[in-house]
């Protein structure tokens, strides 16, 4: 009989290596995936009893606030009044003029800042506009 020795048939698994491999992929897939953040903006949409549609996966978002801050896509809008609207929805959309645009306005805001948000989109040449709404029975219900 031979202590301390193995038998031929016994075998082993190292699985530190393994694991070294999947927590490197993990690390790697966790630090170049990005995060989209919307808009800092926050806006309570107003209500509305229609029912809600989808919108097309590469529609472009607009937001105002309730203060009348505009922000396109992820961009906020930087100054006062239309040209600096136009020049940040311009650098955003680039120039597919064609495509769907979500206007996301408080239902506090004032109507000028919406009519402004129209009237930059309809001078860069935007014909498909929608806006956003919160169903009523889903508002109802907070």
């Amino acid at each position: 009989m031979r202590i301390g020795s193995r038998r031929e048939d016994d075998f082993e698994i190292n699985v530190i290596s393994l694991i070294d491999v999947l927590l490197t992929l993990l690390m790697f897939f966790v630090l170049s995936t990005t995060f989209i953040e919307h808009s800092r903006l926050k806006v309570d949409l107003p209500k509305a009893d229609s029912e809600a549609r989808d919108t097309a996966d590469n529609a472009l978002t607009l937001v105002v606030d309730r203060d009348g801050h505009y922000s396109v896509g992820s961009d906020e809008v930087m100054g006062e009044g239309i040209d600096p609207l136009k020049s940040t929805i311009e650098r955003v959309a680039g120039p597919d003029r064609g495509r769907l645009v979500v206007i996301r306005a408080d239902a506090m805001t004032a109507h000028q800042n919406v009519v402004r948000a129209m009237d930059a989109l309809g001078q860069l040449g935007f014909t498909r506009l929608s806006i956003a709404t919160t169903p009523a029975e889903a508002a109802a219900s907070k």
